[in-house]
C-alpha cells in the first residue's frame, strides 16, 4: 500500500481489539477503493453510553472514506427471544437512527455518506429467505447455537428462533454487499462462523472490525439488562450522577474500572474528532491536568495521584459540554 492507503487503514484499525482478515481491506485500499462496512444494532433496549464506541469508530470509517451502512436490526430483535415486540419494532428502528445520527452529528461528522438499512426490507425477499433455508441446511445445530453464544440470550428450552439469528446476521454480509462488518468481542465467535459459513453457498468471506467491550459501571461488561453497569442516553442529569456515585472505581486499579473506560473509549476519541483530544484534571487553585494519552492518566491513577469526582452533565450533551467527567487530584 502507498502511504495514502496505509493512512486510511491506520484509521479504520485504530482502538481495535482485532481485525480478524486484514488481508481483505488491505487489498480494497491498494486499489484505490472505498471498503464498504456494516455495522448492525438489534432495535430492542435503549441504547446507552456503550453505543458511543460504535458510533465513534462509525466517524472513524467515515473520515476513511469508507461507505458504512448501519443495520437497523428489527427482525434480529424479535428472534431473540422475542426482546422486540414487532409491533415496537418500527418505532425503536426509527429512534435508534435519530440516536446514532445525533452521535455522530455531535462531534462534527457529516451523515450525509452513512447508509441507514431496516433489516425487514431485505430480509423477507425470496432471495434471502431461500439462502436462510441453504444455510439452515448446511450448519448444525451446535454450530448455530456456538456462533450465536455470546449475543443471543441463551435459556432453557430455548425458542428456535435463537437458532436463526446468527444465520441471519452471516447472510446480511452477503445481502448488504459489504467487503466487511464492524462489531464488538463478544460476536468473535459469530464473526469466525462467517468466515467459515460463507463460502459454503459459494460467497466469498469478509473482512471483520471487532471494538473492545466496554466496561460497564459495576466492573463486568456494560450491559442493556443491568441497569447500574450503564447510562442510558436519556438519563438525567441526576441519575448520571447517582450511577457514578454507585460506581466501582477501586483506587489505584484501571483493569475492569468503567470510569476509566468511558474516558478511553468515549471522550478522548470524541475529543480528536472535535480537533482537540484532551482530558482535563481540574486541580482547586492550580493550573489543570491536561491529557492527550490514556496511558499517561492510567498511570497516575495507579499512583494515587488523581481519583475521579462527580459529574453533572447530562449524558447526551457530554459531546457538546468540555467533558462528561470531571477528575480531582486526590487529598
Amino acid at each position: 500500500m502507498d502511504s495514502a492507503a496505509q493512512a486510511r487503514y491506520d484509521l479504520i484499525r485504530e482502538n481495535l481489539a482485532e481485525v480478524l482478515n486484514p488481508e481483505i481491506l488491505e487489498g480494497i485500499l491498494a486499489e484505490g477503493r472505498h471498503p464498504r462496512i456494516y455495522w448492525g444494532t438489534a432495535t430492542t433496549g435503549r441504547p446507552h453510553v456503550g453505543y458511543f464506541l460504535a458510533a465513534l469508530k462509525i466517524a472513524q470509517l467515515l473520515r476513511a472514506q469508507c461507505d458504512v451502512v448501519v443495520l437497523l436490526a428489527d427482525i434480529h430483535g424479535f428472534l431473540d427471544n422475542l426482546k422486540a415486540p414487532l409491533e415496537l419494532v418500527d418505532n425503536r428502528a426509527q429512534y435508534y437512527r435519530k440516536v446514532i445520527t445525533a452521535i455522530l452529528e455531535s462531534v462534527g461528522v457529516s451523515t450525509e455518506k452513512l447508509e441507514f438499512v431496516l433489516g425487514s426490507s431485505y430480509q423477507k425477499s425470496p432471495e434471502y429467505v431461500m439462502d436462510v433455508y441453504r444455510l439452515s441446511s448446511l450448519i448444525s445445530e451446535s454450530d448455530a447455537k456456538k456462533a450465536g453464544a455470546e449475543v443471543v440470550k441463551q435459556t432453557d428450552n430455548a425458542p428456535l428462533s435463537g437458532l436463526l439469528y446468527p444465520v441471519l446476521q452471516v447472510l446480511d454480509e452477503e445481502h448488504l454487499k459489504v467487503d466487511c462488518q464492524l462489531g464488538g468481542m463478544d460476536q468473535r465467535k459469530l464473526f469466525a462462523a462467517a468466515v467459515e459459513w460463507l463460502p459454503k453457498l459459494g460467497y466469498r468471506k469478509r473482512a471483520h472490525l471487532i471494538n473492545p467491550m466496554i466496561s460497564g459501571l459495576k466492573g463486568a461488561k456494560m450491559s442493556s439488562s443491568i441497569e447500574d453497569s450503564k447510562i442510558d442516553l436519556l438519563d438525567s442529569a441526576d441519575s448520571i450522577t447517582k450511577k457514578i456515585k454507585k460506581a466501582e472505581s477501586a483506587p489505584k486499579v484501571v483493569e475492569g474500572n468503567g470510569v476509566i473506560a468511558l474516558v478511553e473509549y468515549v471522550l478522548l476519541p470524541a475529543a480528536d474528532l472535535k480537533g482537540k483530544k484532551e482530558f482535563r484534571v481540574e486541580r482547586k487553585d492550580q493550573e489543570p491536568l491536561i491529557y492527550t494519552d490514556i496511558k499517561q492518566l492510567e498511570e497516575d491513577y495507579k499512583n494515587d495521584g488523581v481519583c475521579f469526582s462527580l459529574l453533572t452533565s447530562p449524558l447526551f450533551s457530554l459531546l457538546f459540554a468540555p467533558s462528561l467527567l470531571t477528575l480531582t487530584l486526590c487529598s
